[in-house]
């Protein structure tokens, strides 16, 4: 009975489908009209446009508005519908022929332009991928790249660019990322000596994502370093780029340099990528941590990321007490997420910063210790203890970490007095790297602002020269006339 009264409340297919298709499927016409303009009159902006609008659109695409589209585009009997059509899926019956009923009345393409013909390929492949049909996301994809090396066009930029992105996601979604790393490398080239920037970024983000996929920062470091420079297009490339670029200097032990990219990165992301500035904030928490920083407590209770921050806030906590047993707890029990999230070898460096925070903590509270009571409050695991603890204390005192010396005959710690911090240079080196972060700020921000064309500077010099010459024709008429006056 329930199914009976279910199937009698649901609307039926051909109502549903003639009122989705039309509304889509215009939707998709005028992003069409904006391509062919862009096409025309050389304007990338108008097809970038195209591409922000068509993302909105992802949503309500099904399988008869893409193919009343491609019949609206390419034409029907064309040899590029056959060649895209092919990856549509053929299992909605009914809806194709409503369809075609639909679209039989469409006005063929006189002309085809490689624009319409790239955006119908990336128009098919996010379909394909929304749906999670992997396989035939990588055979539209790579024939799309085989398509896009023959054409050299300036206005296909932002458009390659995009399909660039989907391929490389449709082969890292199958697990086969590494077979298309030589042939990112071709169309790296490609782009560079075609001076095809937008493709460029692309390109080296996708490479340096497919080089730490597979655990290769040596390489990933080599191809970044030797790629050409070049200022940013795109604000979420530019993202990915900094955010990469943290990740390989934290391996390689450069942890000032990584904490300044990975928190510039998290800044510069937009609000809706969320996963995102979650990834560069776990980074960040633990590059600060190796760092002998403690984050702020706002940092885990931004919004929408407490629970995903949740395991490194216990690990800050267990840092910050200096309590090695907590840190080893905290360790096992999301040892999963770590693993997920590829920190676990990170964490696994934060031991020797939570011994040394213990340390300051019994330096700070005891003017003279006992090494075995040292080795008892860091609960030092070791066959020996007490060699163990006399090693760290002299290491600790050797970088500065504690002001304290050890008394080799009587086996202890003696701490010195703590003078006052403010008649040290700590305050003027804090506020010098708070100076320095601001003007850094203001600087990118300077370099971010959008300045009209050279060209409206013209028009704006050659009006004010032209008031100017009106004001001086109008004075000396003014003149002749006062002349012409005096004479009668």
């Amino acid at each position: 009975m329930t199914q009976d009264v279910e199937m009698k409340d649901r609307p039926t297919p051909s109502n549903s489908v003639s009122s989705a298709v039309p509304s889509t499927l215009q939707h998709l016409k005028d992003i069409a009209l904006l391509i062919e303009t862009g096409s025309y009159s050389k304007e990338v902006r108008r097809i970038a446009r195209a591409v922000r609008f068509t993302v909105a659109l992802r949503k309500k695409l099904t399988t008869p508005v893409i193919a009343s589209f491609l019949d609206h585009a390419l034409g029907q009997g064309s040899e590029v519908y056959s060649r895209i059509s092919v990856y549509l899926p053929k299992d909605d019956e009914h809806d194709m022929e409503v369809d075609t009923a639909t679209s039989a009345n469409l006005a063929p393409v006189k002309h085809l332009l490689p624009e319409l013909e790239i955006y119908c390929y990336l128009l098919v492949l996010l379909f394909l991928i929304d749906q999670k049909r992997y396989n035939e996301a990588k055979a539209c994809s790579s024939a799309s790249i085989a398509r896009l090396k023959i054409l050299n066009r300036r206005t296909i930029d932002v458009l390659a660019s995009r399909l660039y992105f989907y391929y490389s996601y449709s082969y890292e979604l199958t697990g086969d990322l590494a077979e298309i790393r030589g042939n990112l490398l071709s169309l790296l080239r490609t782009a560079t000596l075609r001076h095809d920037e937008i493709s460029q970024e692309t390109l080296l983000n996708l490479l340096l994502r497919n080089y730490l996929h597979y655990n290769l920062y040596d390489q990933a470091e080599k191809l970044r370093s030797k790629a050409p420079r070049f200022e940013a297009h795109s604000n979420q490339q530019f993202c990915r780029y900094l955010f990469y670029l943290g990740k390989i200097r934290t391996i390689q032990l450069e942890y000032t340099d990584a904490k300044e990219s990975l928190l510039q990165a998290a800044r510069k992301a937009p609000v809706a990528a969320r996963g995102f500035r979650i990834q560069c904030n776990k980074w960040a928490v633990i590059v600060r941590l190796l760092l002998g920083e403690i984050p702020e407590r706002t940092i885990f209770m931004q919004k929408g990321m407490e629970n995903a921050l949740r395991p490194y806030f216990e690990l800050t906590n267990a840092v910050r007490i200096g309590d090695l047993e907590l840190f080893k707890s905290v360790a096992e029990k999301f040892a999963n997420t770590f693993n997920t999230d590829r920190t676990h070898n990170l964490i696994v460096r934060l031991r020797h910063n939570v011994i040394r925070t213990g340390l300051r903590n019994i330096s700070i509270s005891y003017s003279r210790i006992s090494l075995a009571d040292v080795a008892k409050k860091l609960r030092l695991d070791s066959p020996n203890p007490v060699a163990d603890a006399k090693s760290i204390v002299a290491k600790a005192i050797r970088d500065g970490a504690i002001d304290a010396t050890i008394d080799h005959e009587k086996g202890c710690m003696v701490s010195r007095e703590t003078g006052d911090i403010y008649s040290t240079n700590e305050p003027q080196i804090a506020f010098n790297s708070r100076i320095a972060f601001c003007l850094n700020m203001y600087n990118e921000a300077v370099r971010a602002l959008r300045f009209p064309p050279n060209n409206t500077h013209k028009e704006k010099e050659s009006a004010e020269k032209r008031r100017e010459r009106q004001q001086q024709e109008q004075e000396l008429a003014k003149h002749i006339a006062e002349e012409d006056d005096d004479d009668f």
